[in-house]
């Protein structure tokens, strides 16, 4: 091999392995503010709640009607952009929260909310597949670590829900929602930066050929029926995960309220705890994962938080706050490993990995409200939550999983 030629072989590689965190902040800070319109929602629980009058089922509903859109539309988005990848998305996706976020200032009824909740979720299911496949073409050979940057902005976004609870749905009511469009607008103006870097990745190949590569277009290591039957696997995972946090993050204020006799603005703390810590839960697992392997993380994670979820619903108040932050730290430490882990089970089809997993996710999540609430309202809140504690042991299940490429 010539020297120039094993120059530009070696300039290409290392082109290939670096990872561009310019792209990697600016990605995850519109999924901060993408996570944070839906926070917007959830956040509005307690006000909807008395404003409206409704039930925890109909909470439930609200919940589920987020998660169920954004769920069922990300596979279908990740499998399109797979074939045809399309950065103009990312902005449309955004337009659609921003009238989410007006139509729940303004809505006089429970449908109405219900309708606005839709343009919310239409908006995260849009983003969120070619956002996995822009943090997937600026990871370099850090992929784990890149999509926990990336999943850590999310979470940060979901972890503001409980502040804003207290600082400006509580004193303002639901007019306070309308603040969300300024999100929506932040965060297409970051997104101007984005856009043509990634057009410029999809062209700097030969067109088409390169859009195939960036899609993750080569062969998989993992026979079909291997990859079937751990992705069953990763799904169930998923499941217990999704509505373990369903039980937290939408019902447990109230649970805290009922039980410790703490009001709606006290409630948020536990809640903020357990969020707050699951971002740094989640930046550290994507780093240990790089290290120890996916397939270990994962196990680590929603195995590791069951004898903390099984504590939580007989605990003094006293000791929630620090119990509820190791739970919400180690829970939350596997959930973009479990993206990575997917993409790297289906190599040709990023984008629809990353839709199925974080689709899942929001679709488990919000099923998962619809049916605790109901249970909330026939048995009691105490039930839902010593049910759920239960969840975190299907973890058992991650010692199925093939090996991921670091045990190989």
């Amino acid at each position: 091999m010539s020297a120039p030629l094993a120059s530009k072989v070696t300039t290409n590689s290392a082109i290939k392995s670096a990872t561009v965190y310019a792209i990697l902040i600016c990605i995850s800070s519109v999924h901060l503010m993408n996570d944070m319109m839906q926070s917007v929602v959830s956040a509005l629980f307690p006000v909807l709640e008395q404003s409206l009058g409704l039930s925890l089922a109909q909470i439930g509903w609200i919940a589920f009607t987020l998660n169920m859109t954004s769920s069922v539309m990300q596979p279908v988005v990740g499998l399109i952009s797979d074939k045809r990848p399309a950065p103009w998305m990312l902005p449309v996706g955004m337009l659609a929260s921003m009238a989410g976020m007006i139509g729940l200032a303004f809505a006089p009824n429970f449908y109405l909310v219900l309708l606005a909740v839709v343009f919310v979720g239409l908006g995260s299911a849009v983003f969120h597949p070619e956002g996995s496949r822009v943090v997937h073409l600026a990871a370099g050979s850090r992929r784990a670590f890149s999509q926990s940057i990336y999943q850590v902005g999310g979470n940060f976004g979901q972890m503001l829900g409980p502040l804003m609870t207290m600082l400006i749905f509580l004193p303002f009511g639901q007019k306070g929602a309308i603040w969300g469009t300024l999100l929506a607008a932040t965060a297409i103006i970051i997104l101007m930066k984005v856009v043509p870097w990634y057009k410029k990745q999809l062209a700097v190949h030969d067109g088409k050929m390169q859009q195939r590569k960036a899609a993750g277009n080569v062969k998989p290591a993992l026979a079909p029926k291997v990859v079937a039957y751990a992705l069953a696997i990763l799904f169930a995972i998923v499941f217990a995960r999704s509505w373990y946090a369903a039980a937290i993050g939408n019902f447990y204020q109230f649970y805290v309220v009922e039980t410790y006799g703490l009001t709606i603005k006290q409630a948020q703390i536990p809640l903020f705890l357990f969020l707050a810590a699951g971002v740094a839960g989640t930046f550290l697992g994507g780093i240990l994962a790089d290290r120890i392997g996916r397939k270990k993380m994962m196990l680590i994670s929603i195995l590791g938080a069951a004898p903390f979820a099984l504590l939580l619903p007989h605990l003094p108040l006293a000791w929630v706050y620090p119990l509820i932050v190791v739970l919400g730290f180690i829970l939350q430490s596997g959930f973009s490993v479990s993206v990575v882990y997917a993409q790297e089970l289906m190599p040709s089809k990023v984008g629809t990995a990353s839709g199925l997993i974080t689709g899942l996710a929001f679709g488990m999540g919000g099923l998962g409200a619809v049916v605790l609430g109901y249970l909330a309202d026939a048995r009691s809140l105490s039930f839902v939550m010593i049910a759920c504690s239960v969840l975190p042991l299907m973890g058992l299940l991650a010692l199925l999983l093939p090996k991921d490429k670091k045990e190989a």
